[in-house]
């Protein structure tokens, strides 16, 4: 049974608070203000950081993942049962109390003193403190253990991954186009184009390619090991022209840009549990003094950037920051960088590298090599597992790992620890927050395959504007059956269309409640998926429909595209 709930006037407008471009930007009155300003006010930065509904209270999912052998479960079924709820025996008659504990798995790099990569390390080799207690390694894999088969059929999409290679290493390839100087971003595909060119016909590890300016977020290439397909995709690439990085006033909309691109990358990805090389080619954040801004607006910021990086570390992406500027005598980038590195200011990109287990290249003119670097990174890790044995911290304690080995002279990387956090906040159909707005209109708006929640799109064979949107079981969670309420799962589905030239024509959003059938056991894993129907407003103009669903006890989404019947 379903339970729909459209989004309300009010609720369609908060959606559309965040602009439609592909590209998630601050807002017009965030442009407005910021024009011919001589300093970021705080009001201003305040605005950049609730652009995407993001503050210190704002609960984002979980940081750790858990095991295959462990249920997934949402937080909402860690608390204590809600008045009326009623515990259900067993056949013998016995009440059973389960305590789940998500697992924190860890991508190492181990290098020597000289920077070469170590690859005969063992399980034994490895020691793991959490907030300086010493852990329990559950389950160790070996560098490359999950590599694609060189002698299997090509990779050559998001589905051929999830198909052919689930658990296989990845490499996001990004250039950032609104915060690097014209100049230095065709040195940079001039040096990707020469890293590509000297690689194997057949890549060892599935690549995507992306670009990002301040107008338009584009995949040019989805998941492929074909090496000329990335060569082609670059060279019909037109790089976009960043007058920006030369205007002060537009600094507040290339934070949020860098900011809203991290996040985008990593909820489209989540559904890969294998591990993501995230390598950005550009500068990422512009250069700026927060020294003297207020203590109110900074907290904002570095709420946002402590959310930005857990849910880079929740879709298990390690970024690297690669600065195609080269060798400079100053080390400055533009009249106003003078005080800053070349990743900007208080707030560089190089700590969100080095948070996730990256790093940050800059100050070498041989950028290829240094790609080079991250690939090789990137297919040379470690992955521990373990549940950490103290969950009665301070949640709002960093929760700070150390990994110390037995082999002296080695050196391992990985993230530097994470925040526990709650679940997705509750969707409220009269008022749904600028978090899920910009959840759903990044989704919406992108080319990008979100796989977090498997989902496919029938047409209907009577009626060319209706659907049956399919969602697989993996991807639903289901509350527990109370005395009041049976078991239910909840969602957002948003269907959006779109002309030929990809202009969006109409998007329509409703929260939906799905009752499970009779029959099944009040607690406990279930395996049921559903299929929902959906239809568009009829449109001689749409040729492209785009659907959304994100499952709102865990803040997953899954997108499908279908071109319309009788559209080319």
């Amino acid at each position: 049974m379903y339970e729909f709930a459209a989004l309300s006037a009010e609720a369609v407008g908060c959606l559309r608070v965040v602009p439609r471009s592909s590209l998630t930007r601050a807002n017009k009155i965030l442009k407005s203000s910021a024009r011919g300003a001589m300093k970021l006010s705080p009001a201003m930065l305040a605005l950049l950081a609730t652009s995407f509904g993001l503050s210190a209270q704002q609960p984002v999912p979980p940081v750790s993942t858990p095991s295959s052998a462990t249920p997934a479960i949402t937080p909402a079924q860690l608390r204590p049962p809600a008045q009326g709820t009623t515990l259900q025996p067993d056949a013998s008659g016995l009440y059973t109390i389960r305590r789940y504990a998500s697992l924190v798995v860890l991508d190492v790099v181990v290098q020597d003193a000289k920077g070469n990569i170590v690859t005969d390390l063992k399980r034994n080799d490895f020691h793991v403190t959490e907030a300086k207690e010493d852990q329990t390694i559950l389950n160790f894999e070996e560098t490359g253990s999950h590599l694609p088969d060189v002698s299997a059929a090509a990779i050559n999409s998001t589905q051929d991954l999830d198909k052919t290679a689930p658990r296989a290493p990845v490499n996001i390839i990004l250039l950032d186009e609104f915060n690097t100087r014209f100049e230095d971003m065709a040195f940079a595909r001039y040096s990707l184009k020469k890293f590509l060119e000297k690689q194997p016909d057949k890549l060892t590890t599935p690549t995507m390619l992306l670009s990002v300016s301040l107008e338009k977020f584009t995949v040019l290439h989805d998941y492929t090991q074909n090496k000329q397909d990335l060569i082609d995709s670059l060279d019909h690439h037109f790089v976009a022209y960043p007058w920006q990085t030369h205007q002060f006033a537009w600094i507040a909309e290339r934070y949020g840009t860098a900011f809203s691109t991290l996040m985008r990358v990593a909820e489209a990805t989540q559904g890969h549990p294998g591990h993501k090389n995230m390598i950005w080619i550009g500068r990422g954040f512009p250069p700026f003094n927060f020294q003297n801004v207020p203590i109110d607006a900074q907290n904002r910021v570095n709420s946002l950037v402590q959310q930005c990086v857990n849910m880079l570390r929740d879709a298990r992406i390690t970024l690297y920051t690669i600065d195609p500027a080269g060798l400079q005598v100053n080390n400055t980038y533009g009249s106003a960088a003078e005080f800053n590195d070349p990743f900007g200011g208080n707030y560089q990109f190089a700590k969100l590298a080095t948070a996730t287990g990256g790093k940050a290249l800059y100050g070498r003119n041989d950028v290829d090599a240094e790609i080079g670097t991250t690939v090789r990174d990137g297919a040379s890790f470690y992955t521990l597992t373990y549940r950490p044995g103290n969950t009665s911290l301070d949640p709002q304690k960093f929760r700070k790992i150390r990994i110390t080995l037995d082999r002296p002279g080695l050196v391992a990387t990985t993230r530097e620890g994470y925040y526990l956090q709650g679940g997705p906040a509750p969707v409220n159909p009269q008022n749904p927050s600028r978090r899920l707005a910009f959840d759903l209109i990044s989704a919406a708006d992108s080319t990008m395959v979100y796989d977090a929640v498997p989902i496919s799109v029938l047409p209907s064979p009577t009626d060319p504007d209706s659907f049956t949107v399919r969602i697989d079981a993996k991807g639903l969670v289901w509350t527990f059956a109370t005395d009041i309420e049976k078991r239910h799962a909840d969602l957002v589905m948003m269907v959006t269309t779109f002309d030929k030239k990809g202009k969006e024509l109409k998007r329509s959003a409703h929260s939906m409640k799905i009752t499970a059938p009779d029959g099944v056991p009040p607690t406990g894993r279930i395996e049921i998926g559903t299929q929902l129907p959906a239809k568009i407003e009829h449109d001689t103009k749409a040729v492209r429909v785009r659907f959304v669903v994100r499952v709102s006890q865990t803040g997953r989404i899954g997108t499908a595209d279908l071109t319309l019947p009788g559209k080319p």
